[in-house]
C-alpha cells in the first residue's frame, strides 16, 4: 500500500478548462483600461488615447515579453509583467507617471476580476471535498490567477503562485515549499497536472507520484506517473495504488 499523505494540484486545464479564459481576460481588461481611461482623459480635456484597440494590444504584448527578457528572474511573475508593461505603455502616451501607475493598478484589478471566472469541472469540487478528508492538499500554479479568488480555493490549505517565488514549474521550489509546509516527504506525496514539462518532470525529479493529465495516450511512461484522460478519473489511480481515497 502506498503511503500518501499529501496531493498538490496545477490549476488551469486540470481543474477547469482554460481555454478561451486568458483571450477574454485579456482583451476584457485592456478594453475596460480603454473605455474608462478615454472618459477620465475627456474630463480634464487631455489628448485621447494614441493606440487604435489591436495596436495598443500588441504593444503591451511586445512590452511584457522585453521585460521578461531584461528581468529574467521575473519572467514567470506575470501580475508583475502586465503591471509595469501597462505604466509604461500609459506614460508613453503621455499620463504622468502617478497617474500611469494608478490606471494600471486599476487594468489589473479588472484583469483578476475576469481572470478567476472559471467553470471548474463538474466533478472537482465533490473530489477536492472527499480527498480533504484523507489528505493535505495543495494547489500549485505558474498563472496568476489570484489564489484566494479562484472558485475552489476552500479545498487547499496550501496555494502557491510560483511566479510569485520567482521560481516558475519546473522549477522544484513550489513543489519543495508545499512538501515543506506539509512536514512531507515527495515519496509520500503525488502531483496532478496537465503539463508533461511543467508538472510531470519536477514532481519525478523529487521522488513524488505524478498523475499526467492528457488524452494523447503514451504507453512507455515512467515509473511513478499515471496517465488519465480527465481529473475525474484520479480516484482510480487511487484505488490502484490501494491508497484510501
Amino acid at each position: 500500500m502506498t503511503s500518501l499523505k499529501a496531493i498538490t494540484f496545477d490549476l488551469d486545464d486540470t481543474l477547469w478548462d482554460n481555454s478561451g479564459v486568458m483571450a477574454r481576460t485579456e482583451t476584457g481588461h485592456y478594453g475596460w483600461l480603454r473605455e474608462n481611461l478615454a472618459a477620465w482623459l475627456a474630463e480634464r480635456c487631455w489628448p485621447s488615447w494614441g493606440l487604435g484597440f489591436d495596436q495598443g494590444l500588441e504593444d503591451y504584448l511586445q512590452r511584457r515579453k522585453r521585460l521578461a527578457l531584461e528581468v529574467p528572474e521575473r519572467r514567470g511573475d506575470f501580475t508583475w509583467l502586465r503591471l509595469r508593461a501597462l505604466e509604461a505603455q500609459l506614460e508613453t502616451q503621455g499620463l504622468p507617471r502617478s497617474a500611469a501607475t494608478l490606471w494600471a493598478a486599476a487594468a489589473m484589478n479588472e484583469f483578476h476580476r475576469l481572470r478567476v471566472q472559471v467553470t471548474p469541472h463538474p466533478e472537482a469540487a465533490e473530489l477536492l471535498s472527499d480527498l480533504g478528508q484523507r489528505y493535505r492538499l495543495a494547489a500549485i500554479t505558474n498563472g496568476n490567477i489570484h489564489l484566494k479568488r479562484q472558485p475552489l480555493a476552500g479545498y487547499f490549505e496550501v496555494a502557491i503562485a510560483a511566479g510569485e517565488l520567482l521560481a516558475p514549474k519546473p522549477d522544484p521550489t513550489a513543489f519543495l515549499t508545499a512538501l515543506e509546509r506539509f512536514e512531507v516527504a515527495p515519496h509520500n506525496a503525488m502531483h496532478v497536472g496537465d503539463s508533461w514539462e511543467e508538472d510531470i518532470v519536477p514532481a519525478l525529479r523529487l521522488g513524488m507520484h505524478a498523475v499526467w493529465i492528457s488524452e494523447e495516450r503514451h504507453d512507455a511512461l515512467p515509473k511513478g506517473v499515471h496517465q488519465i484522460g480527465h481529473v475525474r478519473e484520479l480516484r482510480g489511480v487511487l484505488a490502484a495504488l490501494k491508497t484510501p481515497y
